[in-house]
């Protein structure tokens, strides 16, 4: 896989702060939570993956270009997608 770009991480970083509630779309992983569980992002690492802990107890990060998400805001159903 290809180095994110320095600015590709900083808009990534931005998308998906500390406290952000996200809801997986798809991840490539035997272990995976279940399409559509929910989670709070807790940061995003120096290749690009979101780290979240999701609610059903598992922190499985979202891989940068294989799995995928969105940002949720459960106030207000405004969504944003990776």
């Amino acid at each position: 896989m290809k180095p994110i770009s320095k600015e590709r991480l900083a808009h990534l970083r931005k998308q998906y702060p500390a406290g952000a509630r996200v809801q997986l779309l798809w991840m490539d992983d035997v272990q995976a939570p279940p399409t559509g569980t929910k989670g709070t992002v807790w940061g995003v690492d120096d290749t690009g993956s979101i780290m979240v802990q999701w609610d059903n107890g598992s922190s499985l990060n979202v891989v940068y270009g294989i799995d995928s998400c969105k940002v949720i805001d459960e106030n207000s159903r405004k969504e944003s997608q990776q």
